[in-house]
């Protein structure tokens, strides 16, 4: 019995060990997944807001046909949106994630205009559609700001997770790496400007 002792305790050793490694990956994977998830409700809200923007865009254009920079600025930015692939890779290349940000701010300073301008228009602000599809926006905007702010809770959860001893040497050895959190773009802590030049 005492010479089978050394490998029964190299053998728990090797089962407890193993047994971490297999605990901390399925934690990572886990908590991976619900990045993917919430990243996943990110691209929903933002394709409802390119979904409602050629309506909004073409109910304003019948009250303020001379605003056309605005429709045209619109219509190119979210064309530009549109054509980016933000699947959940894009949570792997910090620089597509990056231009992915930089182009749903631009976009959403556009709208933000866009609204301004109806502002100029009292029969525009009392039509049931414009008033429909205002709300919607809203709505979506703040949907989307609600699911940027899960997916930055869930990233900051993994990222924490995947520099911390010792989950860190499980996760180099599975291969996990940092994913980007959304931010504010600079200078958004001051207000847009307007010009209806």
């Amino acid at each position: 019995m005492k010479k089978y002792l050394p490998l029964i305790i190299g053998g728990i050793v090797i089962l407890i060990v193993v047994s971490w490694y297999i605990n901390g990956q399925n934690s990572l994977v886990t908590m991976e997944e619900n990045v993917n998830a919430q990243w996943s409700q990110v691209e929903n809200q933002y394709q409802r807001r390119l979904d409602l923007i050629p309506n909004l865009v073409e109910t304003v254009k019948g009250y303020a046909t001379q605003e056309s920079k605005i429709f045209t600025e619109v219509a190119r930015l979210r064309s530009q949106v549109g054509s980016i692939q933000a699947g959940k890779e894009i949570l792997d290349d910090p620089a597509a994630f990056a231009k992915f940000q930089k182009a749903q701010t631009e976009l959403g300073g556009a709208l933000s205009r866009l609204l301004v301008v109806a502002e100029n228009y009292p029969e525009l602000k009392s039509n049931e559609n414009f008033l429909a599809l205002q709300s919607q926006l809203e709505g979506t905007e703040n949907r989307i700001a609600v699911a940027r702010k899960r997916f930055n809770e869930a990233v900051q959860e993994y990222n924490t997770a995947i520099r911390r001893i010792p989950m860190s040497i499980i996760a180099a050895l599975g291969g996990f790496k940092q994913k980007a959190y959304f931010s504010a773009q600079e200078g958004a802590e001051k207000a847009p400007g307007v010009s209806f030049e």
